[in-house]
């Protein structure tokens, strides 16, 4: 891995949160993610499934965590399955994690090889009730392929039909959402790898600059900073293509007069940052830019002071809207008839600013949290209204990530990041 070590307390402390929540007499089981064909002898790289990695640390294909806090036997209370390694693997593949490094990383003492598991499960699964399965229950999935956990469970199902089943998932949406310091610091980390990548393409854009010149500006700053790269696919959109909100193509020039949308950002660690900055081609905003751009600018530092605890997420972007609609009747892009015979299923304001303000961010870029309890401290949002202008051939987004404190406004990952207008213009002008 790219990454520096991680203390594996983290992981030792976030399995005691979700063991505390299991129902007596039950057992969890996290597997890894696969690895995925893309034909002949090709596949993508690989990506570990964030749950196991957020439960033991293991960045490895091929492993099994089990957790069983009422085992009867003590040493088979947490238990990590690695792939076996030998000289072959070791040669063609790079060496995997032995047993004791195995431990180090997760805080596991109890390791076994991928092969022992049958075994070990079925006389685990004697002494058990319940078996927890971890499906992915997140609000946006739309999941086509079965996976490694999918697999699994069809398995249990038939070979333990007595058994009661329960879901990992609302535990985890519960302990993933509210953040670790260890967490915001690896956070912090991607956030300032996605800093340098922002000062780096700041001097480097120009009218004629291709899309694909920018993507790959980015790309280089942050796997030099020890990233596998973007933590999610990169939206790089100049001119009317900012319009099109997850716009892929990155395959257009910047002309002369253009804004500029880059709505990506770094990961660490399989940590996510997530930002959006927009700015002018030819390093100096219209009158009507500025304009655009203060509203949207303005919307995100009134969200911001919203995130405190006790905030209910659907109410937020309701009062976001609020904002929103004032500053589009003030650029003239509504007025107050609009307002009057608006739809409340679909409010004015949503002809320029269609989507949400705000997500958790974590291991995953929409990571998992509770949406519909109170905020807590110590949950991160991204904060990212935009305002999109078809006619004008204008889009603008901004997006930062903030953390939630238990009193006053958040503390902003990103706030070194350049988004006010003069610092933008001063740095793409040395």
């Amino acid at each position: 891995m790219k990454y520096f070590s991680i203390d594996s307390n983290l992981f030792v402390k976030n399995r005691k949160k979700f063991m505390a929540q299991m129902k007596p007499n039950s057992i969890a089981v996290f597997n890894s993610n696969d690895i995925y064909p893309i034909g002949a002898d090709s596949t993508l790289p690989f990506e570990q499934a964030r749950d196991i990695f957020y439960l033991s640390g293991a960045d490895q294909e091929e492993t099994i965590l089990l957790l069983f806090p009422d085992a009867m036997d003590k040493k088979k209370r947490e238990i990590l399955f690695v792939r076996e390694t030998n000289d072959h693997i070791a040669v063609w593949e790079g060496a995997k994690l032995t047993k004791e490094q195995a431990t180090a990383v997760s805080g596991i003492e109890t390791i076994y090889w991928l092969t022992d598991f049958d075994k070990i499960f079925f006389d685990l699964m004697t002494e058990a009730d319940t078996i927890y399965f971890n499906t992915n229950e997140h609000y946006r999935q739309a999941v086509e392929t079965q996976t490694r956990e999918d697999r699994f469970i069809e398995k249990c199902k038939k070979e333990y039909p007595a058994h009661q089943w329960a879901k990992s998932n609302p535990i985890l949406q519960q302990i993933r959402g509210v953040k670790e310091p260890e967490e915001i610091t690896l956070m912090q980390i991607a956030c300032d790898i996605t800093e340098k990548g922002f000062r780096r393409i700041l001097e480097f854009i120009k009218p004629g600059v291709w899309e694909y010149e920018i993507e790959a500006e980015f790309l280089h700053e942050f796997v030099r900073n020890r990233s596998k790269g973007f933590a999610y696919a990169p939206i790089i959109a100049a001119g009317a293509n900012a319009n099109v909100l997850h716009y892929l193509e990155n395959n257009k020039q910047a002309k002369d007069g253009d804004m500029i949308l880059m709505d990506l950002a770094a990961e660490y660690a399989n940590y996510s940052s997530d930002l959006t900055r927009t700015v002018p081609a030819n390093g100096k905003f219209s009158d009507r830019q500025k304009q655009v751009y203060g509203a949207v600018l303005r919307v995100k530092n009134e969200a911001t002071k919203m995130l405190v605890p006790g905030t209910i997420w659907a109410e937020y972007h309701k009062e976001v809207g609020k904002i929103m609609t004032s500053e589009l009747i003030d650029l003239g892009l509504l007025d107050k008839a609009d307002v009057q015979n608006e739809n409340p299923d679909w409010p004015a304001y949503k002809k320029y600013f269609m989507h949400g303000t705000s997500h958790h961010i974590g291991l995953n870029t929409h990571d998992y949290g509770e949406l519909k309890t109170p905020m807590k401290a110590n949950m991160v949002f991204t904060v990212e209204p935009g305002i999109y202008i078809p006619a004008e051939g204008m889009g603008i987004r901004l997006e930062d990530d903030v953390v939630i404190q238990e009193k006053g406004e958040p503390f902003n990952l990103m706030q070194n990041i350049p988004i006010e207008i003069e610092e933008i213009e001063e740095l793409m002008n040395k």
